[in-house]
């Protein structure tokens, strides 16, 4: 079982890079962190990828003070989105008419979210922006749901003052990525006597419309079980 958790946490998490890469190149906008991240590459000159690897770097440096621990799956996230978001760009080409980027930007969305519910599923570790999001809320005390708001709000307008791309493909983004995980999470989490190295119960996991999970979707829905409130937009 351990082997099912590693290929589902390392394929959503280059499925993950890749729907930020049909994002960039359907070029309607992107979520705020990734605005924020192309924002910075705009302006430094490196790839998107590297700039998603170093933020992740330095927000998890944010974690010390919130006293939040990476786990495995929070490192490896770190890294593998950013290295796969380079390898999408390099293969992945430019569309110049509209119906060629409505394609890519739904592509994106339900690719996101199929990413977001394997890498959540396999019980990991969150990202580490999903991890700032909810140790921010455990350490103040405000909802899972303000934390990521005020940050959000933070790297999305700093992103746009750099240049990043603000459009419908924001919007649409976050209104659709929250339902979405929410439906197909019970499809790929494993069951917590599974992590724990205990024999599964009859059945597995059945499908049950999303409910119970805990989970923030997103920039980053990356949380663990529990963390959070009912699943909203990620990274």
């Amino acid at each position: 079982m351990m082997i099912r958790r590693l290929v589902q946490l390392f394929t959503g998490l280059a499925m993950y890079g890749i729907s930020l890469a049909l994002f960039i190149r359907a070029g309607l906008g992107l979520d705020p962190w990734d605005v924020f991240h192309q924002g910075i590459a705009g302006k430094t000159g490196l790839s998107i990828g590297a700039v998603v690897i170093i933020v992740s770097f330095l927000v998890l440096l944010l974690w010390i003070p919130l006293r939040q621990r990476p786990g495995f799956g929070t490192l490896c996230n770190a890294i593998l989105v950013g290295v796969f978001a380079d390898v999408g760009l390099a293969v992945i080409p430019a569309f110049c008419h509209l119906g060629g980027q409505i394609a890519l930007l739904g592509g994106a969305v339900v690719l996101n979210g199929i990413a977001s519910a394997c890498y959540i599923g396999a019980r990991f570790g969150p990202g580490a922006r999903d991890g700032l999001m909810t140790g921010l809320a455990r350490r103040t005390g405000w909802s899972v749901r303000l934390s990521r708001t005020l940050i959000e709000v933070v790297v999305l307008a700093a992103g746009w003052l750099l240049g990043g791309s603000v459009g419908v493909g924001t919007v649409v983004y976050a209104l659709a990525i929250g339902p979405l995980v929410q439906l197909l999470l019970p499809y790929f989490m494993v069951p917590a006597a599974i992590q724990a190295g205990e024999p599964a119960s009859a059945g597995g996991v059945r499908p049950s419309g999303g409910g119970g999970a805990g989970q923030s979707a997103g920039s980053e829905s990356r949380d663990r079980e529990g963390e959070s409130e009912a699943p909203v937009a990620a990274s």
